[in-house]
């Protein structure tokens, strides 16, 4: 399988958006960031304060050699006003202020509360969906 040549001056700004930033967001903000470097400039925020990142979250990340030890929750003000994409974790957040061309949502169930082991099957689903955020990008989907 060949990859197709991408451009950085294509880089998209994505965000990732959830209730608290604590956990979900952090992950894909954190797999974008080192993953998806090339590809991304990625921001990760809340639309509620919240006063820390989940333990078993960075714990899980950390166990794929992602290093969340230094994350900090955010709010909507905290991260750029204009977007290329907005991915909603799938705890039925609205962000109507935050313009951008292509919003989705993932759907994930939030495992904060639980085990580990449901911090790491989230940490795996978010892992695959953003390796499939950096084929549809280098597709093209996002240039539209």
């Amino acid at each position: 399988m060949t990859s197709l040549s991408y451009n950085n001056n294509m880089k998209k700004t994505v965000a990732f958006i959830c209730v608290h930033n604590s956990c979900r967001s952090q992950m894909a903000e954190g797999y974008a960031r080192t993953i998806g470097s090339k590809y991304f400039d990625a921001y990760s925020a809340g639309t509620e304060e919240y006063p820390q990142v989940k333990p078993k979250a960075v714990q899980v990340m950390e166990e794929d050699n992602i290093d969340m030890s230094s994350h900090k929750p955010k709010l909507l003000k905290d991260i750029p006003e204009k977007l290329n994409i907005i991915i909603t974790m799938g705890c039925n957040v609205n962000c109507p202020s935050l313009p951008c061309n292509y919003r989705e949502d993932w759907g994930l169930d939030d495992p904060s509360g639980g085990p580990v082991e449901g911090f790491r099957e989230t940490r795996d689903v978010i892992k695959s969906n953003i390796l499939n955020l950096i084929k549809r990008v280098e597709n093209g989907e996002f240039d539209k």
